[in-house]
């Protein structure tokens, strides 16, 4: 060890737990104590410190973090000069991307973003709906809401601009979606002084490599099996095309092996048919990391 520290951001909040599992299936082991802001890790090299994800840009931008983990969504509202090093899709919810909305009451008359003139708007991403309203030419009021946004409408606002994934909060409080202001998704973000700096860049690459990989394999098992060469072809007709299986010579010159990365919903439905075209032997493993 050379004595340098990678300070690190982890989001806290919703995409906690699903960071810190990320972590783990990267190989690197974080902890959560209870009231304290500084999770452990199991690499001496890196101090991690937990930070909301409005605010991480903010630390990152001006150095007390090196680099940090936040949505597309608060870079852009924060304005915040930053690099952004890689996109880490993943959520609490699903692997779609967050979508920040423009809502109003179902019995509203607003139908498009031009009927919002001289409205009032509640949102948390202030900036980021002042901004988006200009580019339509259109002047409201737009407050900062602390949450609990969706029951704002009718009497404390005329719409609302709120984060969702699947839409069922703003069904049940009677919002109707008018439009889409932005979509975001997790991002490794860094400033431009820990960039430059030759051992923390190698430490955040990485360290993102590493994320990468646990991404990839995400969903995704191993599927070995053997297989007489005469049957070979009816094998690979079933394994998926997206991926070219390994094949190896075994001691009997008759016999493959076959090895191939599958996604994990499909291996019940293709290993009755690998049996049948003559596979045997077949196991299906886990997989930690996907490395391209």
């Amino acid at each position: 060890m050379n004595g340098q520290i990678l300070k690190l951001g982890i989001p806290a909040g919703s995409l906690q737990e699903a960071t810190g599992d990320l972590f783990r299936k990267a190989g690197y082991k974080i902890t959560f104590a209870s009231r304290s802001y500084y999770p452990s890790i199991d690499d001496p090299e890196i101090h991690c410190t937990l930070i909301r994800a409005q605010e991480m840009p903010r630390y990152v931008q001006d150095g007390s973090l090196d680099c940090g983990l936040t949505g597309y969504d608060w870079i852009q509202e924060n304005d915040a000069q930053v690099v952004e090093l890689a996109e880490l899709v993943f959520s609490k919810v699903s692997k779609r991307p967050v979508r920040w909305v423009l809502a109003v009451p179902n019995d509203s008359t607003v139908q498009t973003v031009r009927d919002l003139q001289g409205k009032r708007i509640a949102t948390e991403v202030v900036n980021l709906t002042r901004r988006w309203l200009g580019q339509h030419g259109v002047e409201a009021h737009v407050e900062f809401s602390w949450g609990a946004t969706e029951v704002k409408p009718p009497r404390l606002a005329d719409a609302i601009v709120e984060v969702t994934e699947t839409g069922s909060s703003l069904r049940a409080n009677n919002l109707r979606i008018v439009a889409e202001v932005l979509q975001s998704t997790t991002r490794f973000i860094t400033n431009e002084r820990a960039y430059a700096d030759r051992w923390k860049k190698q430490k955040m690459d990485d360290l993102i490599l590493m994320l990468q990989g646990a991404m990839a394999a995400e969903g995704k098992v191993g599927l070995m099996m053997n297989a007489q060469k005469i049957d070979l072809p009816a094998v690979l007709g079933i394994l998926p095309a997206l991926q070219t299986p390994t094949i190896s010579s075994l001691a009997d010159p008759k016999w493959v092996a076959v090895n191939t990365i599958i996604d994990e919903n499909t291996v019940r439905h293709i290993l009755p048919q690998l049996k049948q075209a003559g596979a045997r032997g077949i196991v299906e493993y886990p997989l930690n990391k996907i490395i391209d």
